[in-house]
């Protein structure tokens, strides 16, 4: 039988919980779910944790899972739930959440001395737990339920798994993030950098960084334009009528930026793209004849994210989407979807991370944050469903884990270093069409609604970056580099062969540029690798002679010397688009 992870992590975390209790009797508790690699617990307490105390704690949780303690579920009623934490204010305000509903009772668990509101599951006894299979990670602040006008708690994360190879795994790769942080590369590779105080989540592209950006956008764009894509572009900022009518200022109002002009009228920074394009195909009488239609758009827009979440280029609030809306009718649905599967693991390949693509159907959520009957979204689900299925590609299914339009094929890579990201998206729309009341004219002469896939490759292309310079470490392949070569010459008597040799390079379409500071070369070339310059060509009175260059490759200390018109020739086929 099988052991489920987040049942062994949720009662780690009551064990956490009675270890602190037991080094700091006067805490407060707040609660402690499992999470992914682990899990939490909120504690008001006066001592202020430090990584200090984290061997103590973990100690104390050895010896409490060692002791073998049952975990004893007991139900009470609410009366006698405020009784047991008459001196818990945080559970007290759980228990008068669970008094406003129809329950009469709350469960509770016990373990050892530390009893807690719990609805559970938990394993039977300690010993089933692991003692050498979690760490202590950090302590953060955290409000009280996430209210920011509520009190600052000290939260302990954990990491914790089911055996010590596998917590060694996750730390190592823990390891391997830190010294890969994107934000950390984003600075020493001088791509870009962020001002938290002038425009928190957005990034401040710099020279070499907006190019690294824009190779991006090539590649897509070389892809689609080979597929028959057309491209548009739409505003940025719309009337707030448009978002009323998409739906997205019912559900999303309070994640948008929006402003008044002086004639009184709410104009919102757009969050997404697709109503703008819902405007583009209403123009004009479309035909059957027409569909499907395939649209692009490398659309900026502007999400309200909490300024606790923002992380580098992984989570920003200006983000760039590589969009594309697919109209097309229902027996073409199928074969579109096919396509963009296969687009999707072809750009992919480019970057080196189509190893391991996964795919899971995203079914309705059972949240307010979603528009459409459920009619609808039974259809749509049926056809992405017998879409996949049709063509016998591999998938699971994640119930619940749907938005707003519709339906949807997440497609996750793993990067270098094993971690697991969500990219790639296909939407399947019947609810925008309806609301924008897009038709074509069927062969029948009659009005039918067209069907829409929403897909993106990248998502945010800042993110995709992000997590491309991560899985490489700024090892860029040169194709993606912003600056593939520098050279440099050995002394200033040979400034004009380095200009030479770069003026052949940039003749031919490859970037390149001299580094000709007062600087002794072995500085200039430690100075170069540390910003992931991946070729670093040296010329002096041998190169110059022999119209040679002398070449270092990033993460080698081996050096190679070729001629210069055989190098020339290589870095053209190196440096030039993959699709």
């Amino acid at each position: 039988m099988s052991v489920d992870i987040n049942i062994i992590r949720h009662s780690m975390a009551h064990v956490l919980a009675a270890a602190v209790q037991k080094l700091w009797p006067d805490v407060k508790f707040g609660g402690g779910p499992a999470i992914e690699n682990g899990f939490y617990y909120d504690f008001d307490m006066a001592h202020r944790l430090t990584e200090a105390d984290f061997p103590k704690i973990e100690k104390e949780m050895r010896e409490l899972i060692k002791g073998a303690g049952q975990f004893v579920p007991v139900s009470v009623s609410v009366t006698e739930a405020k009784e047991i934490f008459q001196n818990e204010p945080l559970k007290l305000e759980w228990i008068d959440d669970i008094a406003d509903t129809d329950t009469d009772t709350v469960t509770i668990y016990k373990f050892r001395n530390f009893t807690d509101l719990c609805r559970g599951p938990h394993v039977e006894n300690s010993k089933e737990l692991p003692r050498d299979a979690f760490k202590i990670r950090s302590v953060a602040g955290a409000y009280w339920r996430g209210d920011s006008k509520n009190k600052m708690l000290q939260r302990v994360y954990v990491d914790a798994f089911l055996t010590k190879e596998e917590l060694d795994a996750h730390l190592h790769q823990m390891e391997e993030a830190a010294k890969r942080d994107n934000r950390r590369l984003c600075r020493e590779m001088e791509l870009c950098h962020f001002e938290s105080e002038y425009a928190p989540g957005m990034v401040f592209w710099h020279d070499k960084g907006l190019r690294f950006f824009r190779k991006f956008i090539d590649l897509k764009r070389a892809i689609i334009e080979k597929a028959g894509y057309t491209e548009i572009a739409t505003p940025e900022v719309m009337n707030k009528c448009l978002w009323e009518t998409s739906g997205h200022w019912a559900k999303y109002a309070s994640k948008n930026f929006v402003g008044q002009t002086l004639d009184d009228e709410v104009f919102v920074v757009k969050p997404m793209s697709c109503p703008g394009g819902m405007l583009v195909f209403a123009q004009g009488i479309k035909s059957y004849r027409d569909l499907p239609m395939h649209v692009a758009e490398f659309g900026k827009v502007h999400r309200y994210e909490s300024s606790g979440s923002l992380s580098g280029l992984m989570r920003v609030r200006g983000i760039t989407q590589d969009d594309a809306h697919i109209y097309c009718t229902e027996e073409q649905l199928e074969s579109e979807i096919v396509k963009l599967i296969k687009m999707i693991k072809e750009t992919y390949s480019y970057f080196g991370l189509d190893g391991e693509i996964t795919m899971k159907l995203a079914t309705r959520p059972e949240s307010e944050f979603r528009i459409g009957s459920d009619e609808i979204w039974d259809k749509a689900e049926a056809a992405l469903k017998s879409a996949l299925d049709k063509n016998n590609m591999s998938y699971t299914v994640e119930e619940g884990d749907a938005a707003f339009y519709g339906p949807k094929i997440d497609n996750y890579i793993k990067d270098s270093i094993g971690r697991i990201w969500q990219c790639g998206t296909i939407q399947l729309d019947m609810n925008l069409p309806e609301r924008f009341d897009l038709s074509y004219v069927g062969a029948d002469n009659q009005k039918h609604r067209p069907l829409m896939l929403h897909c993106a490759v990248y998502g945010s292309i800042e993110r995709f970056a992000g997590i491309l310079l991560e899985s490489t470490g700024g090892h860029l392949p040169l194709w993606l580099s912003p600056e593939p070569v520098v050279v440099i010459p050995v002394s200033e008597k040979y400034d004009n062969y380095a200009n030479d040799v770069v003026a052949e390079l940039r003749a031919a379409g490859v970037r390149a540029r001299t580094d000709l500071r007062n600087e002794k070369v072995q500085y200039k070339i430690r100075e170069l690798s540390l910003s992931k310059t991946p070729i670093i060509a040296v010329v002096g009175e041998a190169e110059m002679g022999d119209k040679t260059i002398t070449l270092r490759y990033l993460g080698s200390d081996k050096q190679e010397t070729r001629p210069l018109a055989e190098f020339i020739e290589w870095m053209k086929k190196e440096t030039k688009l993959p699709a």
